[in-house]
């Protein structure tokens, strides 16, 4: 049987790693499919509308992600490791280009920086695991 701890911290890391991947999974759907879509039928409206929903899932997925890899950071003691402060920094990139992109999000190039940056987060998120 696993003790209550343990069980209350797998429970932090699931619900970490489903957050992560709501907003890093969410983006490649965008990638992949809607943008593809959006060019050969445009519709501005349905663009905006997934954005929007996306949009809010995401705000919700940071602060799930953000909470979570603070408690996980502080549980492991890994504050002081290199790999998460490079993640660190990446996610605060990831948080200025967002920012960013709600003004301007017809800029491409910030679509794209974000999506690579989130899957770099995903790679330093793997390498603390291991």
């Amino acid at each position: 049987m696993i003790a209550a701890e343990a069980t209350g911290w797998l429970g932090v890391h699931y619900l970490h790693l489903l957050a992560m991947s709501f907003f890093v999974g969410g983006q490649l759907v965008v990638a992949a499919a809607v943008v593809p879509v959006e060019r050969t039928q445009p519709d501005r409206e349905r663009l905006r509308a997934i954005a929007r929903r996306f949009g809010i899932g995401s705000m919700f997925a940071l602060a799930v992600l953000l909470a979570s890899g603070a408690a996980m950071a502080g549980h492991e003691h890994l504050w002081g490791s290199s790999v998460l402060q490079a993640k660190l920094g990446l996610v605060a990139a990831v948080l200025i280009l967002t920012a960013v992109h709600l003004f301007w999000p017809r800029v491409h190039l910030l679509q794209v920086a974000i999506l690579l940056a989130s899957l770099a987060i995903v790679w330093l998120g793997l390498t603390l695991a291991h």
